[in-house]
């Protein structure tokens, strides 16, 4: 459409539960979403194995011939622990070393229904676009209200003044994969001001001073 920015996204993470839910909702979402991706082109970055919501979308996305690419923490394909990885496999030594790959190597990120992983996963990147650390899209993907509770938690957080109005935007969510994918794509990256001058790479020897009346 004239006049309005679409993002170019080639690959997406999918941050899920390694269960599949106890509403079958859950798992028809998972493989939708995995043919969703596959039909528009994007590739998928996910926590590697086949167990739960991870299986059904990494299957999906493999089916409709996109490149697959799971980051796993070596520990977890000890007496192969989580099965076989639905394509490309990268292992990694800690937990943090495959969430800081995921960020690198995705354009946007989405969470499916899952546990306190996935919930790690997802307010870790949210945090890291607040600080201005990357500026990629993240969303989730809200099947039959399951993040609900989740959205009215953040929405309170606004109104206690915990997070910025700004800071909220970051948080997108839809009910179904095509709106979210869209969503993704338009997303524009509004920088708190003094967020954006802290300067992260390993060479640098100090940061910039933060006012500190900042809610982060």
């Amino acid at each position: 459409m004239e006049g309005v920015s679409v993002r170019k996204i080639k690959k997406i993470c999918v941050f899920c539960g390694a269960n599949s839910g106890k509403d079958v909702a859950f798992v028809n979402a998972a493989f939708h979403l995995g043919e969703i991706l596959g039909k528009r082109k994007i590739d998928l970055v996910y926590g590697g194995g086949k167990l739960g919501l991870m299986g059904c979308v990494s299957t999906a996305v493999a089916q409709h011939e996109r490149q697959v690419l799971g980051i796993i923490p070596s520990a977890f394909t000890v007496n192969n622990l989580v099965g076989e990885t639905c394509g490309k496999e990268i292992k990694v030594a800690t937990m943090q070393e495959r969430l800081v790959m995921m960020m690198e190597l995705s354009d946007a990120f989405i969470a499916l229904p899952g546990g306190f992983g996935t919930l790690e996963e997802l307010f870790q990147m949210i945090s890291w676009a607040q600080l201005s650390i990357h500026n990629k899209p993240i969303g989730v993907l809200n099947i039959n209200g399951f993040f609900n509770g989740l959205l009215s938690f953040v929405d309170h957080a606004v109104k206690q003044e915990f997070i910025t109005p700004r800071a909220r935007k970051i948080l997108i969510s839809a009910t179904t994969a095509d709106e979210l994918v869209d969503k993704l794509q338009a997303f524009r990256f509004e920088s708190d001001p003094a967020l954006s001058k802290l300067k992260w790479s390993p060479s640098s020897s100090q940061k910039e001073k933060l006012d500190l009346t900042l809610r982060l």
